[in-house]
């Protein structure tokens, strides 16, 4: 059966097991997603399932995206995105829900880390710095040395340094799902997921056990 849904992270909480003991979790509003279109290795060379999620008005979306939703009698969604599967077992039209995952199954997460903007080597990679003391003035944050002498003369590609920071497709992997409220589209993972609240995010069946 095809596992997979399209939502949006609401913020993290905590939630209690049957021993009364708190442990962190992270919302995710997922769903209600459509199935927008069915690929099969006979029609497209391979098969696979696209969804849609976040209903919009119909003048958010171009000509040809209407025109997608509208042989299946879809409303206007603004996000779709392609599963890859061999078996979906879902048509054209099919309206998924939260209750696609249960309690306690594995998950896989993909979402947009937070943009943290240009950042030094010290909050992108936690380099130490230079010396605190012995008469440093402007070195506390600085990378130090990169190069390598007269050979080869240059600084090799790959090297760690300043740069962009987040903002990067970051999955969370094999996460545990530890509620679903199909009523309010709801489902809660255990721990952390990646983004900022109201970031969008896909919930699919996990790669790696």
């Amino acid at each position: 059966m095809f596992k997979g849904l399209i939502g949006r992270k609401v913020g993290m909480t905590q939630i209690f097991d049957d021993d009364g003991i708190a442990f962190p979790v992270t919302l995710i509003e997922a769903g209600p997603c459509y199935v927008t279109q069915v690929k099969t290795e006979e029609a497209d060379g391979y098969s696979s399932v696209q969804i849609g999620f976040n209903e919009v008005k119909p003048k958010r979306l171009t000509g040809g995206q209407l025109g997608h939703l509208k042989r299946n009698d879809l409303p206007p969604l603004k996000v779709l995105r392609e599963f890859r599967t061999k078996n979906p077992e879902v048509s054209e039209g099919d309206l998924l829900k939260a209750d696609v995952f249960e309690k306690d199954e594995r998950v896989d997460i993909v979402g947009t880390s937070k943009g943290r903007g240009f950042a030094g080597v010290v909050k992108r990679y936690h380099f130490a710095g230079g010396p605190k003391t012995h008469g440093q003035s402007d070195r506390q944050r600085a990378p130090g040395s990169l190069g390598s002498g007269t050979t080869p003369g240059r600084v090799f590609k790959g090297k760690r340094g300043p740069g962009r920071m987040g903002n990067d497709r970051v999955t969370s992997a094999n996460v545990r799902v530890a509620l679903v409220d199909p009523e309010r589209n709801l489902i809660a993972v255990d721990g952390s997921v990646p983004g900022p609240k109201g970031g969008l995010v896909v919930v699919k069946a996990v790669r790696k056990q």
